[in-house]
């Protein structure tokens, strides 16, 4: 059964009306619109050409146990050894998550050793990192001699002293050498059960399966990959093996140790299955940075609810150090789990992050982006957007770059009805589950959202705001995931046109500089008017600034309440609409001017 999402044009829209085109090896390719069932192959042609191996593990012990070094190589015959007729590869960044320094001539490198650390490479341009068979890419070595405390779901195993040296091998390829990069942002899979794991594979993993355009950059998945049962880890690691491009993935505040007794080891589960809490790599001229922005308290016993949004002294350490070595002339792409602003939580310092001033400090000047997940909702937030809660906590009066929040591959956590293969799942700013990609091309990038089993066109949802609607919410708001459906939705009687009738249209991915117009049974084209102006004032909430589509779905059959959002546009109807039906074109144009096309019939009554 299909969202109750208004019928939309027949006319396909072509690259003029928006549709992104991507140049995949040459050719020209849409983007895949996928339908459920999606058979998925056992084999593509990238995984079968993946570069595959690991790091290097030289053994040891080394002699001197306070310094860690090696070399990063290129693996020309790909058996993650390095042969004698391999090079080095100069100019490489290497970091033990504090100090970053670059490798020689000859590809080495030395870095001061600590217990309780992790080496990793930053992927150079022009080059790839191996990755597992589950597609995982592999660029890290733990350092944890004693290994993890005794932890419910397992975390690092004892290393023991420092090896003679950790090599790693890159492969040399033309997908990451590109200027045009097309790199894949997952929020929030977040599994709880075996069963949500397979709402996760029939959905955005299924999409992903049928996509080669993010090759080169790879997708990274941004927090909260399961929820709170680390022995998930490998059934959603598996998932990955599904993609056509590597894997990179961050902590959330759902991937805590929460039996650990000190913070340094609250992501040891995480570490040991997925990789290290904070990295960076490049793809073209992109530096992404991913970020680990949950902070869990040290004292003991703590609520799973008891995390906030910071970096320790070490990350920001680390991260001062590693945009150092970035030029100029490359776009920082920042992401992080709890993002570093957002609409949803503006008022919440828990769900932002305490050293953002800091963090625009590190990278004024610089072009940039940032990435987040954890509300659960899409959020298109652009430069010198502002609202009231940031200056509050946290002094910022408008932002100095975009920031884009998501969107979660869970949906509003698997709620609401089935739909297909997996639940309806409507997020809480009234946006369907789904994936962010990251168009770049050189240092600009382009955003686009793809919604869990569609293609790229379908773009918003339109609804009437009627009084009728905003009575049934009022009187139905205690009620959620119980509350009788709202009939007729759209209908609308001639008193409720005098008494105030908005045609809404919650445009996902629109943002400031985005505009709606409107044709009204194929009269004048009419602009209709942003709810959330994003120019410092507080958050709208309520029936009135609502989504009624989402609020419709979401009090009947489960889930959050769309109540409140930053990319809603209205328009009054008129009141001397006749009796009988009637038509809305409604043509969404985004910052980049690309164009979506929606229609809603209506039918006004006596």
């Amino acid at each position: 059964m299909r969202p109750n999402i208004p019928q939309r044009s027949a006319v396909p829209l072509g690259l003029a009306a928006g549709t992104v085109a991507l140049t995949v090896a040459g050719s020209l390719l849409s983007p895949a619109a996928t339908a459920a069932p999606v058979q998925v192959p056992s084999t593509t042609d990238s995984s079968a050409t993946a570069f595959r191996g690991g790091i290097e593990v030289i053994e040891g012990p080394d002699d001197d146990q306070q310094v860690i070094d090696g070399a990063v190589f290129e693996d020309k015959n790909r058996n993650s050894k390095q042969d004698a007729n391999e090079p080095g590869v100069p100019g490489a960044t290497v970091s033990n998550g504090r100090d970053v320094v670059t490798t020689d001539g000859q590809g080495r490198y030395e870095l001061p050793a600590f217990d309780n650390m992790t080496v990793f490479v930053t992927q150079p341009r022009g080059y790839q990192v191996p990755v597992d068979e589950d597609n995982v890419a592999q660029f890290f070595y733990h350092h944890l001699p004693e290994g993890s405390p005794e932890l419910k779901f397992g975390g690092l195993e004892p290393t023991g002293a420092l090896p003679d040296a950790v090599n790693f091998p890159l492969a040399k390829s033309a997908l990451t050498q590109s200027p045009e990069q097309h790199c894949l942002i997952g929020g929030d899979i977040q599994t709880y059960d075996q069963e949500e794991v397979g709402f996760a594979k029939n959905g955005a993993f299924a999409d992903l399966a049928a996509r080669d355009d993010y090759a080169g950059c790879g997708a990274l998945f941004i927090g909260d990959v399961v929820g709170d049962d680390l022995s998930l880890y490998p059934q959603t690691r598996e998932l990955a093996g599904m993609l056509n491009g590597p894997a990179r993935f961050l902590p959330g505040n759902h991937d805590l140790d929460f039996d650990a007794t000190s913070g340094e080891h609250t992501f040891d589960t995480f570490k040991a299955n997925l990789g290290p809490d904070y990295y960076s790599y490049d793809a073209g001229k992109a530096h992404v940075v991913a970020l680990n922005t949950v902070e869990y308290p040290t004292k003991h016993p703590a609520a799973k609810g008891d995390y906030n949004g910071a970096l320790d002294e070490q990350q920001l350490e680390w991260l001062r150090n590693d945009i150092a070595k970035v030029p100029d002339n490359k776009l920082i792409v920042l992401a992080a789990h709890i993002p570093l602003l957002d609409y949803a939580d503006q008022g919440s310092a828990k769900h932002q992050v305490d050293q953002v001033a800091e963090i625009y400090e590190i990278l004024e000047g610089r072009e940039a982006v940032a990435l987040g997940g954890h509300t659960h909702s899409i959020e298109n937030m652009r430069t010198g957007d502002s609202l009231e809660g940031w200056d509050k906590l946290f002094g910022v009066e408008g932002l100095p770059f975009p920031h884009i929040t998501a969107g979660a591959i869970s949906g509003d956590w698997y709620s609401g009805r089935a739909d297909r293969n997996y639940p309806l799942a409507v997020q809480r700013d009234g946006g369907l589950p789904g994936v962010l990609t990251l168009d770049i091309k050189n240092n600009t990038f382009q955003e686009r959202f793809t919604v869990r089993g569609e293609d790229d066109s379908l773009q918003m949802a339109l609804g009437l705001n009627t009084p009728r609607y905003r009575d049934w919410y009022a009187a139905n708001l205690a009620k959620k995931g119980s509350a009788p459906e709202f009939t007729d939705p759209t209908a609308v009687s001639k008193s409720d046109l005098a008494g105030g009738t908005w045609l809404t249209t919650n445009f996902w991915m629109g943002s400031t500089g985005s505009t709606v117009k409107v044709q009204i049974d194929g009269g004048q084209t009419v602009e209709a008017e942003r709810t959330q102006k994003m120019r410092g004032e507080g958050q709208l909430v309520g029936a009135e600034w609502s989504d009624p589509v989402a609020v419709q779905e979401q009090l009947v059959n489960g889930g959050s309440l769309a109540d409140r959002m930053m990319h809603l546009w209205r328009l009054e109807l008129p009141s001397d609409l006749s009796v009988g039906q009637h038509t809305a074109k409604v043509t969404s144009t985004d910052v980049y001017g690309r164009e979506f096309t929606e229609s809603l019939s209506f039918q006004v009554t006596e």
